[in-house]
């Protein structure tokens, strides 16, 4: 195992870049080139990797309250250009994947509060840990009925990826990345086990921070994505 774990030289910063690029192809094959494959299958390593970020920057941020507000201001921000880009016109068919990670959060924050400290005692209470998971399936039900992007499975997944934080490398990381690619099996999410890749690359280091460069960079790129398709007279 130690051998395996010289591959671990990613900081948070590179995962998060890496996320994003894969996500950007994802969205560039969904809207433009919806017959190439490559594009949707490369695009599975994102939200998986995302998934892990959130839960490690909650794990670390400082203020936990300040990080959920920016993913609420951010999941306001981003729903009109993404309304735009895959539907071109404002409405509730489908929301961004900014308010999945607003409602885990959330669940994540309750869950401490009732559970924070018992995984790790010689006695766990269980009771309470089973009463602080019962917030975590009341938020990924609500993420199900907003018809967040990957709804009922996102939030769970950024819940496994944290609960399991402090067991040994990699069963944190497999475990979260298999709980996604047993429960999103149609089409091109078959290939969701991609993502296990850059997660087990992780160092556990944050890197150059970046904080507000995929805040930023989620809304921006679904806007320039709609001007493309609206120059070029798609959709």
């Amino acid at each position: 195992m130690k051998q395996l774990e010289k591959i671990r030289i990613l900081d948070g910063t590179v995962l998060k870049i890496i996320a994003m690029v894969c996500m950007v192809l994802d969205h560039v094959g969904d809207l433009f080139f919806p017959n190439l494959a490559v594009f949707r299958v490369l695009g599975r390593i994102a939200m998986p990797v995302f998934a892990f970020c959130i839960a490690e920057g909650y794990s670390h941020t400082s203020d936990q309250k300040k990080y959920l507000a920016r993913l609420g201001i951010f999941a306001l921000i981003s729903e009109i250009p993404f309304d735009l880009a895959f539907f071109g016109k404002i409405g509730f068919e489908h929301q961004n994947i900014m308010l999945t990670f607003f409602l885990a959060v959330l669940a994540l924050m309750l869950y401490d509060r009732v559970a924070k400290g018992t995984e790790m005692e010689e006695k766990p209470d269980y009771l309470m840990m089973l009463a602080g998971f019962g917030f975590v399936l009341l938020f990924a039900v609500i993420a199900l009925l907003l018809r967040t992007d990957y709804t009922f499975f996102g939030v769970l997944t950024v819940f496994i990826f944290y609960v399991l934080r402090n067991h040994k490398w990699p069963f944190r990381e497999v475990a979260g990345v298999l709980f996604l690619s047993i429960t999103r099996t149609v089409g091109y999410y078959i290939f969701t086990g991609l993502s296990l890749i850059p997660i087990l690359m992780y160092n556990g280091k944050r890197g150059k921070g970046l904080k507000w460069l995929f805040y930023l960079f989620y809304p921006g790129h679904l806007l320039v994505l709609y001007l493309i398709r609206r120059f070029l007279g798609i959709g």
